[in-house]
């Protein structure tokens, strides 16, 4: 899970292990976000999308807070 700042909300990117499917031997992570303001849970996402890697997903979800605090 990553965290940032941005305009006095705090934005959460979390990455999701999946589980492996028998087909495949790699991992994937779901991406979603959290936003946060003094404390509270303002607003999160539900899954974004999948991604191969974790920096991936969590970099998705903070993509996601930044976009979603711009639209308010």
């Amino acid at each position: 899970m990553k965290s940032e700042e941005y305009r006095g909300y705090t934005l959460w990117g979390h990455a999701i292990l999946n589980q492996r499917e028998e087909t495949t031997a790699r991992e994937r992570y779901a991406a979603s976000g959290t936003i946060t303001k003094e404390g509270k849970i303002v607003e999160a996402s539900g899954v974004l999308n999948n991604f191969d890697t974790e920096d991936e997903a969590e970099l998705a979800g903070l993509l996601w807070g930044r976009a979603w605090v711009e639209s308010q």
